[in-house]
């Protein structure tokens, strides 16, 4: 059972999460063979003070 964690700064819409969940879940199929139905994925929603980019926060640096 393919599971696929993915990391994003907060602030996707629910159509956009969607969107990557059935894009993620359609490339493990494709890529390893894993049926549709055993794939889970796991969306990350990272506050924006939580992520560094080169020593500063996302949200210090206005993304």
């Amino acid at each position: 059972m393919p599971f696929a964690q993915i990391y994003m700064i907060e602030g996707r819409t629910e159509d956009q999460k969607k969107a990557v969940i059935e894009k993620v879940t359609q490339a493990l199929h494709e890529a390893v063979g894993a049926p549709k139905e055993n794939v889970r994925v796991w969306i990350h929603d990272v506050p924006r003070e939580n992520w560094g980019i080169a020593g500063v926060s996302a949200k210090e640096l206005g993304r």
